[in-house]
């Protein structure tokens, strides 16, 4: 009888403490809600691996955002990740309009360690890219509008460069983060890239700062600043105030209060509301 060896995928080793993977951005990297830091998504140490998929939903008084996806973190060191963003309108004259995009990332944590630098202030740094593409516009058919183009975007495909700093002081239960991006994405490129204001990389600061009340339970803020490259959408910063439960290695849940700014001309109304965010994985 010929004997057959089998080659069997390894459980995830789960090394990396509770929480310290963050939760799901809402572009799908590891992260805060809108930021993402320099962890790297999942909780396998750097001679494992972890995965997760997530769905997240943004509603303010007239919008309404859907983001779900998967991600998979290597080694700590490589995240990839997988997302999809859906936006639909509820007020006339946009209360028929529907934008989506798809986003690929990926993450290359570069030095640093965010548990082991507990002895000095050097945070861990990470590498990213967030590969964009618009999918269309349904709704304003009326309009004769199909594609962001027509919206005043110069293209409706884009890649936003990060470079996120995140320090963890274990001891005090503090997580500070600190993003660099260089974008042209007009509202996280849901309304194209580039614009006719302006049309050119720009650097936008994003910043993140949570504290845990215990190992289970978090509270933060977040800061995303915006380009405004289109006349009809004066884009503002986002805001939000979220917090995160992590019951345990394979399920968080977060929930935040979020402030996104006016979304366009037709509709110039401070957008605010609630966020809820699941994440599976391990």
């Amino acid at each position: 009888m010929q004997a057959t060896n089998a080659q069997v995928v390894p459980v995830p080793d789960q090394g990396k403490l509770l929480a310290t993977a963050g939760v799901s951005q809402v572009e799908g990297a590891g992260g805060g809600g809108l930021v993402p830091w320099a962890v790297t998504t999942g909780y396998g140490s750097e001679d494992s691996y972890g995965f997760n998929a997530h769905i997240t939903q943004l509603n303010t008084q007239d919008y309404q955002l859907n983001t779900h996806g998967i991600a998979i973190g290597l080694c700590d060191k490589l995240e990839l990740s997988l997302a999809k963003q859906e936006f639909s309108g509820s007020l006339a004259p946009l209360n028929k309009l529907k934008l989506s995009q798809d986003i690929v990332g990926v993450k290359l944590k570069i030095s640093g360690d965010l548990v082991g630098d507990q002895d000095n202030w050097q945070p861990q740094i990470a590498l990213g890219a967030l590969f964009k593409r618009d999918q269309g516009v349904t709704g304003l058919e009326t309009l004769g509008v199909s594609r962001v183009t027509q919206l005043g975007a110069k293209r409706d495909q884009g890649t936003d460069y990060y470079i996120s700093a995140t320090k963890l002081f274990l001891a005090q239960g503090l997580l500070l983060n600190g993003t660099v991006r260089l974008t042209k994405a007009n509202q996280m490129g849901l309304l194209g890239f580039g614009g006719d204001l302006h049309d050119r990389y720009q650097p936008m600061a994003e910043a993140s700062a949570a504290y845990l009340l215990n190992r289970k339970l978090a509270i933060g803020l977040e800061y995303r600043q915006k380009p405004n490259n289109l006349s009809i959408d004066h884009e503002k910063a986002y805001y939000d105030g979220f917090l995160a439960w992590f019951p345990n290695k394979n399920v968080s849940v977060t929930m935040a209060y979020v402030d996104v700014g006016d979304i366009t001309v037709f509709n110039p109304k401070n957008q605010h509301g609630w966020y809820l965010s699941v994440q599976i994985g391990n």
